[in-house]
């Protein structure tokens, strides 16, 4: 008689393992990227500012024509944003087509920028930025040493000319602007319940 009880926890407990490794799988494939301190002024939400900053560059690309330094941060928010929103749990509430819309958004600006297909988001976000630094520096052969690795196979002065002539690339538009929009709805909803805006608390 006391068969069923003992079935019913094997059940139970297997359904807790199965759970566990969903959620242990639940991390993007080349892993979590961050961005670095300089990513935003002051103590403005990096995330968020990522948000805003790609809605307008790649809604607008010749806003950073001629500013390969300005470009270049677009596009590494971009790369950070590409595994954070659809992972991060601060961003559970946000639909899940911007997931979609992402990787659609990024198989397409990466051809376009010259970053190899296959490289994780943490190293590309990292050049990008070191490269953004040395040219507003006024050292782009500095920058052009920077883009030279193997994640930017066309090299550092093509990657360079292909960031100061960003073309209008559609489906990262519509994957930045719709991760605006839902930060925005996001926004709303807490305030409607009487929270600020902000997404929720960090990845944990």
């Amino acid at each position: 008689m006391a068969t069923r009880p003992i079935a019913r926890r094997t059940v139970v407990l297997a359904s807790l393992a199965l759970a566990g490794c969903v959620a242990a799988g639940n991390v993007p494939p080349g892993g979590y990227a961050t961005l670095p301190a300089d990513a935003v002024v002051g103590a403005g939400d990096p995330t968020r500012a990522a948000i805003i900053n790609t809605a307008y560059v790649f809604g607008n690309p010749a806003s950073v024509a001629g500013r390969p330094d300005a470009a270049a941060r677009a596009v590494a928010n971009f790369e950070y944003l590409a595994v954070e929103l659809p992972y991060g749990p601060r961003w559970r509430g946000f639909s899940p087509l911007v997931a979609t819309e992402f990787a659609q958004g990024q198989a397409e600006l990466r051809p376009a920028i010259g970053i190899a297909p296959n490289a994780p988001a943490q190293p590309v976000v990292d050049a990008l930025f070191a490269a953004s630094r040395a040219l507003q520096a006024g050292d782009r052969a500095a920058a052009e040493r920077i883009l030279s690795s193997p994640i930017f196979p066309a090299g550092g002065a093509a990657t360079l000319q292909r960031l100061a002539a960003l073309p209008m690339l559609p489906r990262a538009n519509a994957a930045t602007s719709l991760a605006a929009s839902e930060m925005d709805r996001q926004d709303r909803q807490q305030q409607d319940r009487g929270g600020g805006a902000g997404g929720g608390g960090g990845r944990s």
